[in-house]
């Protein structure tokens, strides 16, 4: 869930940053607040992807044979949580603002 919390901030942020930044008159770079955006949203994206692969492996190794009398059941079966669903959601929104981001012409 940590990883979730760090993709969603640093996603959220990223375009934040970009939408504020591209409105200041005057700018002496005015391509840096795209670039910052990228960059705070690709991370973002970049944890969300970390997150799945954490999720995957730690759901594996609790669902292993040294867990299997904690369960108390034994149908190998695996309950997810609603982690999954939701990163999934998060991860495809990040995407979406990525793209957004990166084909505005300025």
């Amino acid at each position: 869930m940590a990883w979730v919390r760090t993709g969603v901030s640093l996603i959220g942020f990223g375009f934040t940053i970009y939408q504020v930044l591209e409105r200041i008159p005057n700018a002496k770079r005015p391509e840096s607040a795209r670039d910052l955006g990228l960059i705070l949203i690709g991370t973002g994206i970049l944890a969300m992807l970390v997150a799945l692969l954490d999720y995957r492996s730690m759901i594996d190794y609790l669902w292993s044979h040294d867990f299997e009398p904690l369960a108390g059941f034994s149908d190998q079966k695996h309950h997810h949580s609603r982690v999954l669903p939701v990163t999934l959601i998060v991860l495809l929104v990040g995407i979406f603002a990525f793209v957004a981001v990166l084909l505005r012409v300025p």
